[in-house]
């Protein structure tokens, strides 16, 4: 037994619930006589639903495939062999369930060994090897073609990516080392930093071929006909592959930097898997590709043996899995249909829920406000936002025709709304003004219509307390942008009945949102977390600290913008005013900044400025910095972040005792789909725990051991 095939069995034991991965060996003859050719398919027994992995034993079995096409290819009786995969899926590279299993460096170094040590023998081979890329290629799967002598890829492919910076790993089966050395150090920091930590963007089969990865491009429906064709003229001499030569100068370190550069500004250097990466594709430039392994070997398992990972895992698992299945939701054979929608206003937070409820639903939706002018506007929104994607070519001209014809706008409710099965109001954000909304709308709405609000931080309850029946009131919370950000909180006021939870829950998968059920409670989940969070930022610069240290305080956290740029995008008056909210429901914990209402008061939309001189940073406003009045207490960055630290882990602590949502876990998965929290945090409990804050301020972490952190 060969040393790779102990290592594998070894590691198979560790992971006795893997789902196995064959790979079938077949012979065929190519056309025009080019000879006998081994197949190799990969298929792990189950529909495209389950994509293939590589866990021990799926790699064992790619390594006895391989054993045995090698004989034959010494033994002279095939010309090549072919890689491919089950319909519509290739690979999708190592099972992640087996990764969160691993306890030990030494366990985490033979996954990364034992990936390298099967597929280098494919490159190692006495005939030429070909990948078929005929679906879903990701991670592993992409590095198995990789190590092959040709690539070809489907027109029909939907997804090719090396997403492992995005999880906390990096691309350690060959694609660090192999990538550059193919379409040079530019294109492989694209894909391999770029567009992971860009969400976790994916190409398309063109985009493979484009790029130099792929040497041939097939439409979708005899990819692998027309493949086996194109193998038989390459192995003929009739094709000949050309590859452009790689510049191993200067513009080899100048991709790195500008790899370095995009991972400073989406991660301040707070997560290490995409340093670890560039440093693998710095050294590359020699073309050594073992001392490339044995470095992609070593970062996977240090990596894998640090918190970001488990992390990174964690976060993946909420929004997949959690996401998909909320805590708490009602049985959905509760829910009600929906055959028509009404918006209660036509500002841009409504026009924008209209044209989603109309998109999603396709439905009709109307939308009803105080004056003809803005209906109209409203409803001229939604025509051109239509006609937008009709441009871009994302639906054809009889979908924008049906959509438009869809959304009307009226200025009586009754004639609006009569039929309407679902309303949800968007007004001014004040107490009394929705309370008479839900009273005129509740007046000509049919009794069994759910009346959905809006809001970001008022009472449901108190909202409902004044209407005939209000158990149909439920909390249906959209985050800004609403086309980008996934979270929908739906909040469950004291007496919303379960058909009406169950419906919006219903309403909300149709939307593709990720939904999370959360208690009427001041601010809900992510608005009170951020305002406690922003709050303390306040607070500090108000006591003395400047501006600039109080925002760089929190760069390692690595977020997507610093807490004063996302005031600017949410709004000074709206941060003001759900800081006042919270502030009358805990006086002790949420302060009023009087600088934030004098910054209000002024008119001022932030407190930078931008200039095109100064490349569009951020500056400090001069006439806001002339309005600050400050004290003279000064912090250093590391004191203000264990102070907003502290007060983040106390509030969600508290969050927590209160009920506002099932578990931790839904905090996370709030502040990741609603607020854009980096995933190789884990959202925030997993970071407070690794950093102790949570043991100082609430004695005790958020998560049990080995949930987001290194199994004990």
């Amino acid at each position: 037994m060969s040393n790779t095939a102990e290592l594998l069995k070894g590691a198979a034991e560790l992971f006795p619930d893997e789902v196995v991965t064959s790979a079938h060996v077949r012979h065929l003859d190519l056309p025009y006589g080019a000879g006998r050719f081994a197949l190799v398919t990969l298929d792990n027994g189950f529909d495209h639903t389950k994509p293939t992995t590589f866990g021990p034993a799926s790699l064992a079995n790619l390594n006895a495939a391989i054993d045995q096409v090698e004989a034959e290819a010494a033994a002279g009786t095939i010309v090549g062999v072919g890689i491919t995969g089950k319909p519509f899926i290739f690979a999708v590279g190592a099972d992640l369930k087996g990764v969160e299993l691993l306890k030990n460096h030494d366990d985490a170094l033979a996954i990364g060994k034992g990936g390298h040590e099967v597929f280098k023998r494919l490159a190692g081979l006495a005939v030429p090897t070909f990948a078929y890329y005929n679906g879903a290629a990701m991670g592993g799967g992409v590095e198995v073609g990789l190590h092959c002598s040709y690539r070809t890829v489907s027109k029909a492919l939907p997804a090719f990516s090396l997403p492992e910076v995005f999880l906390g790993l990096v691309p350690g089966w060959g694609g660090c080392t192999i990538l550059p050395n193919l379409i040079g150090a530019d294109k492989a920091v694209s894909v391999i930093i770029e567009n992971s930590l860009n969400q976790n963007k994916q190409l398309k089969g063109q985009q493979v071929f484009d790029l130099g990865i792929a040497d041939a491009l097939f439409e979708g429906a005899d990819f692998l006909e027309q493949s086996l064709i194109w193998t038989a003229n390459v192995l003929k001499g009739d094709i000949a592959v050309e590859r452009p030569a790689i510049d191993r100068g200067e513009a080899w370190d100048q991709a790195v930097a500008r790899g370095r550069a995009v991972a400073d500004g989406k991660v301040h250097g707070a997560a290490p898997a995409a340093y670890r990466a560039l440093d693998i594709i710095a050294a590359a430039k020699n073309g050594d590709l073992q001392q490339g392994y044995d470095a992609e070997d070593l970062a996977l398992a240090d990596l894998i043996m640090g918190g970001e990972l488990r992390s990174g895992i964690y976060a993946f698992n909420l929004v997949q899995k959690r996401g998909k299945r909320p805590a708490g939701a009602p049985d959905k054979s509760l829910a009600r249909p929906v055959t028509k929608v009404g918006v209660v206003g036509a500002g841009l937070m409504a026009s924008q829920l209209a044209l989603l409820f109309l998109r999603r639903l396709e439905v009709p939706v109307v939308l009803t406000d105080i004056d003809q002018e803005r209906v109209d506007k409203g409803v001229g929104y939604v025509h051109a936002e239509i006609d937008k994607l009709l441009g871009k070519g994302r639906i054809n001209q009889d979908k924008a025709n049906r959509l438009k014809a869809l959304v009307s706008g009226v200025l009586d409710k009754a004639e609006g709304f009569a039929d309407a099965d679902f309303i949800i109001e968007a007004v001014f954000e004040e107490i009394g003004v929705k309370q008479q909304v839900f009273a005129e709308v509740e007046a000509v709405a049919p009794a069994h219509a759910i009346l959905a609000t809006n809001t970001s931080s008022l009472s449901v309850t108190e909202m409902a307390s004044k209407l005939k029946n209000p158990e149909r009131v439920v909390g249906f919370h959209f985050f800004n942008p609403v086309a980008v950000l996934p979270l929908l909180e739906i909040v469950r006021g004291e007496q919303t009945d379960d058909a009406s939870l169950a419906t919006a829950f219903a309403v909300a998968k149709k939307l593709k949102k990720t939904a999370v059920l959360v208690k009427d409670a001041p601010a809900f989940v992510v608005n009170r977390i951020l305002t406690r969070f922003m709050g303390e930022i306040q607070n500090v610069i108000d006591e003395g600290t400047s501006v600039e240290v109080a925002e760089k305080a929190v760069e390692p956290l690595g977020l997507p913008m610093s807490p004063l740029v996302l005031l600017e995008l949410v709004g000074p008056a709206i941060g003001l005013h759900v800081s006042e909210t919270l502030n009358r429901a805990f006086p002790d914990r949420f302060t009023v900044s009087p600088n934030l209402a004098a910054v209000v008061k002024a008119g001022k939309r932030g407190f930078y400025v931008y200039s095109a001189e100064n490349g569009f940073k951020p500056e400090l406003d001069p006439e806001v910095a002339a309005l600050l009045k400050q004290g003279d207490v000064v912090l250093t960055e590391e004191q203000v972040r264990a102070r907003v630290l502290d007060a983040v882990a106390q509030e969600i602590g508290l969050m927590l005792d209160e009920g506002v949502v099932a578990e931790a876990q839904d905090i996370d998965l709030c502040l990741i789909t609603g607020a854009g929290w980096p995933f190789h945090l884990g959202g925030i409990t997993p970071y407070l725990d690794r950093e102790g804050v949570s043991q100082r301020v609430n004695g005790k972490p958020f998560l049990e051991p080995g949930v987001a952190s290194v199994p004990a």
